[in-house]
C-alpha cells in the first residue's frame, strides 16, 4: 500500500476517534473492579495455599495491563472527551501502574511522533541498532548491547526495572520541566503511602506476596506486547527524508492477531498500526475498525506462534530492509571469509 494511501486511512478513521464517556467510564470502573476483585482473591487464598494465591497473580497482572491501555489512552486524549477528565484518571492509574502519567505522556508522544524514523531513536522506544552501528561498536559495547537485547533482560531484568526503579526516579524528566518532575514525585509519594497503607491493612509479608508478583508479570507482559509491535518482519524504518509518519504508522506496527479473550483483557492493543494511524481512536473502537475495513487486518499481521519467532531479531539491516538477529548476523559475515577460503 502507497504513502498516499496510508495518508487516506488517517481521513477514513476520521469517524472513530470520538469517546463515548459513559463507555470509557464502565470500561475503567469495570477493569478496576476486577482487578481489586482479584487482588483480595488472593489475600483469602494465602490463607490455604500460597501457590494458589500466585496463580491468581496472572490473571491480576492481566487487569494491570488493561488498566495501562486506559491510562495509556488518556495520555492520547481518547478515552473521555475532555482534557480534564483524561488527566484526572491517567495521572490517578498512574499509582496503581507504577508510572508518572505526564512525563511518560510526553515521552510516548515522542514515540508516535518518530516511530520507524531511524534519526529519532531512543525515546519511548526500544533501542534497536543498524548492522552497521552494531559492527562500529567496541568488543564491549557489542557486548553491552547483547546483553541489552537478551530475552532474560529484555522480557524479565528489564521491566521489572523500568516500572519499579526507573519511574521513580527518571533522569529525562529533570530535563523535560516542572510538569514531569512533579508528576514523578506525586506519583512516588501516592505510590509509597498506598503501599503502606495496604501493608499496614493486610500486613507487608502478605501485601509483597500478593503485589510484587503482579507488578512483575504485569510490566514483563507489557514489555512483550510493546515488543512485538514494532520488533518483527516486514516492518519499516527509514532515514529522513523518506520515512514518513503514516507510511510508518501503517507497515511500521504490527497487527498481534491474539484471540478475544486476549485482544480484550490487553486493550485490543495488538490492533497497533490503527493505533499508531489515528491514535485517538478509543481501544474500545479498534476492533470495528477491523471489523468495517477487513483489509487492514492482513497488515502487519502476527499470530502468537509468529510472535515468538520476534525474539531474536535486534538489528535492522538497511540493505536487506528487515530485522536480522545477531546469528544471522554472525553467517553473513562469515560467509565471504568462507568463501575466500
Amino acid at each position: 500500500m502507497a504513502t498516499g494511501s496510508a495518508r487516506d486511512w488517517v481521513r477514513r478513521l476520521q469517524p472513530y476517534r470520538q469517546p463515548d464517556n459513559r463507555r470509557s467510564a464502565f470500561e475503567t470502573v469495570l477493569t478496576l473492579s476486577l482487578l481489586i476483585g482479584l487482588w483480595v482473591l488472593m489475600w483469602y487464598a494465602l490463607s490455604f495455599s500460597v501457590v494458589l494465591a500466585l496463580m491468581l497473580s496472572i490473571p491480576a497482572a492481566l487487569m494491570m495491563v488493561r488498566l495501562f491501555i486506559i491510562q495509556h489512552d488518556c495520555g492520547h486524549g481518547s478515552m473521555f472527551t475532555t482534557a480534564k477528565w483524561n488527566d484526572r484518571i491517567g495521572r490517578a492509574l498512574g499509582v496503581l501502574t507504577l508510572t508518572p502519567y505526564d512525563y511518560w505522556r510526553r515521552s510516548h508522544a515522542i514515540h508516535h511522533a518518530g516511530s520507524g524514523n531511524l534519526d529519532r531513536r531512543g525515546v519511548g522506544d526500544i533501542d534497536t541498532l543498524t548492522v552497521k552501528e552494531y559492527l562500529a561498536l567496541s568488543r564491549f559495547g557489542r557486548l553491552k548491547y547483547r546483553l541489552y537485547r537478551h530475552p532474560l533482560v529484555m522480557f524479565g531484568l528489564g521491566p521489572a526495572f523500568i516500572f519499579m526503579l526507573e519511574h521513580r526516579l527518571p533522569v529525562a524528566a529533570l530535563k523535560d520541566g516542572v510538569m514531569s518532575w512533579t508528576s514523578v514525585m506525586v506519583t512516588n509519594l501516592a505510590i509509597a503511602a498506598m503501599w503502606i497503607g495496604l501493608g499496614f491493612l493486610v500486613g507487608f509479608k502478605a501485601f509483597l506476596i500478593i503485589h510484587l508478583p503482579i507488578m512483575l508479570i504485569g510490566a514483563s507482559i507489557g514489555v512483550w506486547m510493546f515488543y512485538v509491535q514494532h520488533q518483527f518482519n516486514p516492518t519499516e524504518w527509514d532515514h529522513a527524508p523518506e520515512w514518513e509518519r503514516e507510511h510508518s504508522a501503517l507497515h511500521g506496527s504490527s497487527f498481534y492477531d491474539l484471540p478475544k479473550p486476549l485482544m480484550w483483557v490487553t486493550g485490543n492493543i495488538g490492533i497497533h498500526h490503527v493505533h499508531h494511524l489515528s491514535s485517538r481512536i478509543p481501544f474500545y473502537r479498534l476492533p470495528q475498525v477491523l471489523r468495517d475495513f477487513p483489509e487492514l487486518a492482513e497488515i502487519g499481521r502476527l499470530t502468537i506462534w509468529q510472535s515468538f519467532r520476534c525474539v531474536p531479531l535486534a538489528l535492522w539491516d538497511e540493505d536487506r530492509r528487515r530485522l536480522v538477529s545477531f546469528r544471522m548476523l554472525r553467517e553473513r559475515v562469515a560467509a565471504p571469509a568462507a568463501a575466500a577460503a
